[in-house]
């Protein structure tokens, strides 16, 4: 799951020529968020998240978000913080696509990869598959529990 984040961040910054072209990628001064804004957008909700293409603090945010969760889920560190915000940037987009599934009849992908995100923070997958083990015993967050 980790990987997943850290690739949109990539793709979206430096434009891989998957979801993001070059000549759209962040650093060719594009924005990460304006085309899922404004064309990506259904339902209810769909006024509200096209009033937030464009916007500078929404890009950031959004890549910030992407990037955190992504090293987050990819190295087990932070891994409370990291599960809730990937959780609640999924659910945002769930929201913005509208709440129906587009690809599939039952169920939406975001739904999937937020019980996935969940899974991995109650079992505790950092201590197990990453560096939890030894973020959790190091000063910082012995010091700052906030930081486990």
């Amino acid at each position: 799951m980790g990987l997943i984040f850290l690739w949109a961040f990539f793709d979206k910054l430096l434009g891989l020529n998957y979801a993001t072209t070059p000549d759209k990628a962040w650093l060719a001064g594009g924005s990460p968020t304006t085309g899922f804004l404004q064309f990506g957008v259904h339902g209810p909700f769909a006024d509200f998240f096209r009033s937030l293409a464009g916007s500078g603090l929404v890009d950031w945010l959004f890549m910030l978000g992407l990037l955190f969760v992504g090293i987050s889920l990819t190295f087990g560190i932070f891994m409370k913080l990291g599960s809730w915000s990937g959780i609640i940037m999924l659910f945002l987009m769930y929201l913005a696509v509208g709440i129906q599934p587009v690809n599939n009849p039952l169920i939406d992908d975001h739904v999937i990869y937020i019980l996935v995100i969940a899974v991995l923070m109650m079992s505790n997958a950092g201590a197990y598959l990453g560096f939890g083990n030894a973020w959790r015993n190091s000063r910082l967050v012995q010091k700052f529990y906030i930081f486990a």
